[in-house]
């Protein structure tokens, strides 16, 4: 809990920045509350679309929730931002958990 406090305090100061609410998300996932992290990526990418790797956790926590098609659509948004921003890594990335996902 002290780093989800600590994350909470930063973001106090700067609540749009999209890697202190990211990071804030994956610590929610690691206390299994996947409500929370979801509801941060969402705000993340609705904010900060360019913000390529909440795609691919937000998509990872869809599907493992059982939101299978909702995880389908943000793996093709994050292929789409990935390629766009020309990231041939997170696009590779992206491009090897959609085809693990999908099979």
């Amino acid at each position: 809990m002290e780093k989800i406090e600590k994350l909470k305090s930063f973001l106090s100061h700067s609540p749009g920045d999209s890697f202190l609410k990211h990071a804030l998300a994956l610590e929610y996932i690691k206390l299994g509350d996947d409500a929370e992290a979801k509801k941060l990526f969402l705000e993340i990418l609705e904010r900060d679309p360019a913000y390529i790797g909440s795609y691919y956790h937000l998509a990872r926590l869809l599907a493992r929730t059982g939101e299978t098609e909702n995880a389908k659509t943000w793996y093709e948004r994050g292929l789409t931002a990935a390629k766009q921003a020309g990231d041939i890594h997170a696009y590779n990335e992206l491009q090897a958990a959609y085809e693990d996902f999908i099979d």
